[in-house]
């Protein structure tokens, strides 16, 4: 059977969009070139980061239509990481709120990628 496991984002500019996910993810890139960078995630998947000019092909679209989702395990998993990040001074899209699922909090990183944090399913 086959399963993804590479997940990639274009963006401007991968060194700077590295720097952002190194502090984020807390571990190094497995993968350094000018136009991409990998780092290996937990479970079998990499997130790549491909400098948007250098697609091939070009992409037809452009805005924010996708969401990268942590699943944060714990009753106050998900506050404790939005203060964290907070304090980080992260962009934030959503404020810690209260959803149907749980709660949760959005992210920007540094070419406006949506970084969802929530609970597990239950």
């Amino acid at each position: 059977m086959n399963s993804p496991n590479l997940i990639i984002l274009y963006v401007k500019d991968p060194a700077t969009s590295a720097v952002f996910y190194r502090s984020l993810l807390g571990r190094e890139p497995v993968a350094e070139a000018p136009n991409f960078v990998a780092f290996a995630l937990d479970g079998g998947f990499t997130l790549g980061l491909w400098r948007l000019s250098k697609v091939t092909p070009q992409p037809s679209a452009t805005g924010s239509r996708a969401e990268i989702a942590f699943m944060v395990p714990g009753e106050n998993g998900v506050s404790t990481l939005y203060e964290d990040w907070r304090k980080r001074q992260l962009p934030i899209a959503q404020d810690l709120t209260d959803m149907d699922f749980g709660p949760t909090f959005v992210v920007l990183d540094p070419d406006g990628h949506r970084l969802r944090v929530c609970e597990p399913d239950k």
